[in-house]
Formats: C-alpha cells, sequence, structure tokens
C-alpha cells in the first residue's frame, strides 16, 4: 500500500493570506508598541531619557581673602593642579613626526613630561604603567605648569582643579588671621583658629550648580540641549583692624623680650582708644598657616585672647576707679601703708618689699604699687561693689573682640569669694583675665571711662569693592570723665621718678601707666610661674593708643618695671611714629604721692 502523505494547503492563496495575517499581527503589536511609546508613555520616557543625558556640577568660587587694614593680604585662594594618568588609556598614545613613531606608550609619555616636572623619567613612567583609570603623577602645580603639559597633549593626562590657602607673609599675625585643615563632608578644608575659623561663612560664600544635556558618549555639550545654571555667590573679603606693620615691629620686639628676660612666652597688644580697633595682637612664636604642624600645639592659636593669667597690680586701677567713683576717696586721700598689713578677718598682706610705715597719698598708692595700701581702699567698699567695677571694667565676660577660642576669664560672684580672695581681687589676683582684658581696662581709662568693643575686624569687602563695616556694641559707659581724668593722671604718676614704671617713659611723649607682677599656676598647677607685665597709655594728654605688654616667667627679674616696661616703650613708640601721633605739647600737673 502506498505510504499516506503529508497534508498540505493546495492552495496558493492561502498560504498568502495566513502569510499576510501573520505580517498583519505584527504590524498591529508594533503599532500599538508605539502607540503605548510616543502617546502613552511618551512624557515619561522623554523624562527619564532626559535624565540621563543630563549632568549637574557644583560650581565653587575661591575662598575670599583676609587683609589688613589697609589692604595688604595676609590671606588668599589660588588655583593648583593635581595631574593624574588613565594608565589604560595611556597604553595607547603615540606621537609621530612625518609619519614616524617617536614616542608611544608610559616610556614615551615619561620622555616628555620628566622635563617639565622636573623628574625622573624612569621613576615617572613606573606611575602610569597598571590598570588603574585616574593615579596620581604628582599634585600642587601652577596653572603656568599645567598650560606645558597640557600643551603636548599626552593621551590619558588628565588635570584635577584644587584651591590652596596661602598666606603670603608667614608667620605676621598668623595667631590671628589662623589656618585652614579638616574635611569639610569631603568638600575640602575649613578654617581651624583665628580669623579663617570665626568667619568662615563670610569667607566661603555660597556655590552655584549647572545643569546641561551631554550627548550618548557623555563627551560632549549639545549645543541646543538644556541649559541652567545657579550662579555661585563669591564670599567677602575680611578686613583687618591690624596694622601690618605695627604688627611686624611688636612681634620682633616680643621675640626680643623673650631672649632678653628668658621668659617662656611673651604676648603685645596695641589698641586704638577710641575705636577699640586692634592694630597688633602678638603672640611670641606665632604660628605660621603655611605649615602649622611645625608649631607646637599651644603656639597655633591666639593666647592673647585664649589664655588666662592672674593680672596683678594692673587690676589696681580698677580699685582705684570704683573709689574715686563711689565717693569715698580721692587722689588725694591719705594713707598709711605699712610693709605688713592684717584686716579684720585675720588676712595678712605685705607689699614687694620690706619697708617702714609710708604716708601716701591714694595716687602714691597706684604710683608704688602698694598692696598694703590697696586693701585698705578695698575696705571703703563693700566686696558686692567692687565686684561690680571688676564686671563693669569686662571681667569675666569675652569682649566680643571677633576671634575663635576667646576665654572669658575667670571671676567668680562676689558671695563666693573666700576670706582671703575678698582683699586679693583688690590687687589683682584670686581673678583671671586674659591679656585682650587688661588692654580693655586701660582704654576705657583712656577713652574717658567710656567701654568701646575691641575688634580685629573692620569689615567686610564684597567683589565689588563695596565695604560694609562688622557691627560692634554701642560704647557703654563704665565711669564717669572725671574719674577716667583722674585716675588717668594717677597713672602718670606711675612713670615719674619714684614710680614702678620709669623704664616706659618716651621722649617727647607723656605716658600714663601701670606695672604688674603676679603669681600664676605653672605646669603642675600650683602658683609656681610668674606673669610680669606693663600696661601703658600714650600720649596720657591726648591718648591715642593703649600697649600691653605680658611676659611669662622672665628669669633676669620678675619685676614688670624692669622687664615689661622698655618692651612697652620701645613698641609704643613706633606704633606712635607710624601713626603720625604728635608729640605731647604740654607738661603734667600731677598729684602729690606722700602727706606729712
Amino acid at each position: 500500500m502506498p505510504s499516506p502523505r503529508a497534508p498540505r494547503l493546495a492552495d496558493p492563496r492561502l498560504r498568502q493570506r495566513i502569510i499576510a495575517a501573520g505580517l498583519l499581527l505584527v504590524l498591529l503589536v508594533f503599532a500599538a508598541r508605539l502607540v503605548m511609546i510616543q502617546a502613552v508613555n511618551a512624557q515619561a520616557i522623554a523624562e527619564t531619557a532626559l535624565s540621563e543625558r543630563l549632568v549637574t556640577k557644583e560650581i565653587t568660587v575661591p575662598r575670599a581673602d583676609i587683609v589688613d587694614r589697609d589692604g595688604v593680604v595676609l590671606a588668599t585662594s589660588v588655583q593648583r593642579y593635581n595631574v593624574g594618568v588613565n594608565q589604560q588609556k595611556i597604553k595607547d598614545f603615540t606621537r609621530t613626526e612625518d609619519g614616524v613613531v617617536v614616542a608611544s606608550g608610559p616610556v614615551g609619555a615619561a620622555e616628555i613630561l620628566a622635563p617639565i616636572l622636573d623628574m625622573d623619567p624612569d621613576e615617572l613612567g613606573a606611575k602610569m604603567v597598571g590598570d588603574s583609570t585616574f593615579s596620581y603623577l604628582v599634585k600642587d602645580i601652577s596653572p603656568e605648569t599645567w598650560d606645558l603639559i597640557a600643551a603636548e597633549k599626552v593621551l590619558g593626562i588628565e588635570p584635577e582643579l584644587v584651591e590652596k590657602r596661602i598666606y603670603p607673609n608667614g608667620t605676621l599675625a598668623g595667631n590671628v588671621v589662623g589656618f585652614m585643615g579638616g574635611a569639610a563632608e569631603g568638600s575640602g578644608t575649613v578654617g581651624l583658629t583665628g580669623v579663617e575659623a570665626a568667619y568662615e561663612d563670610v569667607l566661603e560664600g555660597t556655590p552655584g550648580e549647572i545643569t546641561y544635556e551631554r550627548d550618548s558618549t557623555g563627551a560632549y555639550l549639545i549645543p541646543t540641549g538644556v541649559q541652567e545654571e545657579i550662579e555661585a555667590i563669591p564670599g567677602d573679603d575680611v578686613v583687618l583692624t591690624i596694622d601690618r606693620d605695627i604688627q611686624w615691629y611688636a612681634q620682633q620686639r616680643a621675640q626680643e623680650a623673650i631672649s632678653e628676660t628668658g621668659a617662656s612666652q611673651a604676648t603685645v597688644v596695641v589698641q586704638d582708644t577710641e575705636t577699640g580697633e586692634i592694630l597688633a595682637l602678638v603672640d611670641s612664636d606665632s604660628v605660621d598657616p603655611n605649615d602649622p604642624s611645625a608649631s607646637d600645639s599651644d603656639d597655633r592659636g591666639a593666647r592673647s585672647v585664649s589664655t588666662v593669667f592672674e593680672p596683678g597690680s594692673t587690676a589696681k586701677v580698677i580699685t582705684m576707679a570704683a573709689a574715686i567713683e563711689e565717693g569715698v576717696a580721692t587722689p588725694l586721700t591719705h594713707f598709711t601703708a605699712p610693709y605688713k598689713y592684717t584686716t579684720e578677718n585675720d588676712q595678712t598682706f605685705t607689699d614687694s618689699h620690706e619697708h617702714d610705715k609710708e604716708k601716701l597719698t591714694l595716687s602714691g598708692i597706684l604710683a608704688t604699687s602698694s598692696n598694703t595700701g590697696t586693701v585698705q581702699v578695698g575696705e571703703l567698699m563693700s566686696s558686692e561693689t567692687r565686684w561690680k567695677y571688676l564686671k563693669k571694667f569686662g571681667f569675666g565676660e569675652t569682649t566680643g573682640v571677633g576671634l575663635y577660642g576667646e576665654s572669658a576669664g575667670i571671676l567668680a560672684d562676689w558671695d563666693q569669694w573666700d576670706g582671703r580672695q575678698k582683699w586679693t581681687t583688690t590687687f589683682g589676683q584670686g581673678l583671671a583675665v586674659t591679656a585682650l582684658q587688661t588692654s580693655q581696662v586701660f582704654s576705657i581709662i583712656a577713652n574717658e571711662g567710656l567701654k568701646v568693643q575691641p575688634s580685629v575686624v573692620k569689615g567686610y569687602q564684597d567683589e565689588d569693592g563695596t565695604f560694609t563695616a562688622r557691627e560692634s556694641e554701642e560704647p557703654k559707659r563704665v565711669i564717669s570723665k572725671s574719674t577716667a581724668t583722674q585716675v588717668l593722671t594717677m597713672l602718670e604718676d606711675v612713670t615719674q621718678d619714684g614710680g614702678t614704671g620709669v623704664l616706659a617713659r618716651i621722649d617727647g611723649y607723656r605716658v600714663a601707666g601701670k606695672t604688674g607682677t603676679a603669681q600664676a599656676a605653672g605646669a603642675d598647677g600650683r602658683l609656681t610661674s610668674i606673669v610680669a607685665s606693663f600696661v601703658g597709655i600714650a600720649p596720657a594728654d591726648d591718648p591715642r593708643i593703649v600697649v600691653s605688654v605680658i611676659l611669662r616667667d622672665p628669669k633676669t627679674e620678675i619685676w614688670g618695671g624692669t622687664t615689661a616696661a622698655p618692651v612697652f616703650k620701645d613698641v609704643a613708640t613706633f606704633a606712635l611714629q607710624s601713626l603720625r601721633v604728635p608729640p605731647s605739647t604740654s607738661e603734667p600737673t600731677l598729684y602729690p604721692t606722700t602727706w606729712k
């Protein structure tokens, strides 16, 4: 029997219909899909595609400058480049001349770039070998050097633009300017000390951003594509009150004082009496912000506003001012000052040198720096009253000078004073202050009883040159003009023959001031350290500046009148000449220091 055959479509037209129906079905599927893409899901798909082509990058601006009062740059930002290599791409690098390959791969690239980077070709070439897509070759090169590298057009050599903070004047005012360091959430560095830290927001500005559309390769911007930009807002330059020349001289003189006296530290403050502006704020061994790690940690900030000490006899000024203001004494009031004096609560105090009983006026007590006399003046007032004057003169609170890490000092409430502290506070012990707080006391006397907020920042200047003054507190009256004038005259007695500040005299200028010598806590926490000081006002007949000199642990002598006063004389002389302050034209009318 014949085998059965498979069925087949005998009609060709039927086969054509089936094929046509199949094709139609496929077309309908594609059409439906096209409708879904172009009509139903068109917006979502377009948005997804656009988002894949869009790139958003942050726009940064260089950190603004810090300048002195005359616009001299103390801190600025410059562009630098780090140079890296794509080790995979550089394998394909070739350079031809007249159709001949003259350099290729890492070895050839190294031969070309080594002279520019002043590197050994073999060492440079070794850094180019590997499979990394980015490996550093060199860091911190100038834009000019990068331009030379870029001109060679070496495949795989890639730049990384970075910002570097530099300090053109090195250690000059380094304690005030501060320095940078530390990560700011991965975005660079931030100010760690000084003005760099205190005015971070002012200097840094606000970043912007740019969003643009790139092609499918990711390499090119699409000119007609989306482009949106939020402009970056530059920071403002911070203008300091510091006078570069006075700061420089005071720093040099402070270092000389350490050599001359064997002191471990020296601090100098020069302040404009009327404005409160700090013309110089000096801490010996000041940090170089370009290399802060080279300094001891204790020398990296501004000890002048952060380190406290017992001021000693310079604080007697407050006791005298309080007595006059309260009406319990005048500069001519008579006192008998023995070498040793015991209070009603059996606390005994002595003067610095043994002597017979002395008949001193109030002015004489200040001129000779008598502790026993000062305690007697304190007995004329309550502890609460004397505490209030210490507070009014600024002890126990920050000055608001505008520096990071300022200390308020230490001043216990009067009702917490023990039986001895009740009296030691009359002559500057049993409390602690900063060098700037000490300077502020004399600035109040020089400024006719008004306390003007001290400042190291004059204001801010934007990129258009518009200057905005820093806001400061309104001046506050601490004592009357009459009391301030009387105390100022008493302070002139200190620099006359028989006073403790003779070595502070300046030829041609009348000088008022006060010496100080106080015990201070040493490294062991005990009173094994000495602080010697002199704070002066010049010219005394028309005050322009206050200069404070603080020496820690002088070895030649411990007295402020012999160690600190000569430094005051030199710094004040330089400052008066720099500021072109005319010499005094009158002779002082002084109070008698003794009575019969």
